[in-house]
């Protein structure tokens, strides 16, 4: 596994590590796959996971290993949940809506929670991180955009676009330049995707943005 964590080349003065590449390539299709409500963006997701989770642990990103642990767990269940939803549906495909208010306040609550929890853990226990807290907002917002993309919710979109906001700084200063492009091209998918679930959820006449049950 050494490669993995080698010097692939060198690109603007920042050295691009294997793994980093190849994670987040995979980690993009997975991404892509997602927009497209393809069944195999969570293999991909997984795949994306173990690579990635070589190149933090191997960096004292505690919090960005740890996310690629949280990555491969969810990812086994949201495969498990399209599966059933695509069993479910009359067409095989799988329906998308917004949250409700709840759902949103379950979201948005889970992640300030999470987040202050995460982050004080490393602060307590410097060893575990380099960036505590954005480290953890990290952490955090992946489970929470994962979760909410694995109950077909518009709302993974956006909080996508939460996390990306710090990753792409934190993955520049830490040596994961590659990283750092991928996300940019995240965030121009993360908006066309979100735009393409905003007119699905529509079209498909399932309770979006209150009443319907959690």
């Amino acid at each position: 596994m050494d490669w993995l964590n080698g010097e692939a080349f060198t690109a603007f003065g920042q050295h691009i590590k294997w793994s980093d590449m190849i994670g987040n390539v995979i980690g993009l299709l997975a991404l892509a796959l997602g927009w497209r409500r393809s069944i195999w963006t969570w293999p991909a997701q997984f795949l994306s996971g173990v690579i990635l989770f070589a190149a933090f642990a191997t960096s004292h990103l505690t919090g960005s290993a740890g996310k690629q642990v949280v990555v491969m767990a969810v990812a086994a269940w949201g495969y498990w949940q399209w599966t059933r939803g695509r069993q479910q549906a009359q067409d095989g495909s799988i329906a998308v809506r917004f949250a409700t208010w709840r759902e949103r306040g379950y979201l948005a609550g889970g992640a300030v929670v999470g987040t202050l929890a995460v982050g004080g853990l490393f602060t307590l226990y410097p060893s575990l991180s380099w960036d505590p807290w954005p480290d953890a907002y990290i952490f955090v917002g992946t489970l929470v955009a994962m979760v909410a993309q694995a109950r077909g919710m518009v709302e993974f979109w956006f909080a996508w676009l939460l996390v990306d906001l710090v990753g792409v700084p934190l993955n520049f200063a830490n040596g994961f330049a590659f990283s750092g492009f991928v996300y940019v091209i995240y965030g121009a998918l993360v908006l066309w995707g979100m735009r393409d679930w905003w007119l699905r959820s529509r079209r498909s006449g399932r309770p979006s943005l209150e009443g319907a049950p959690a």
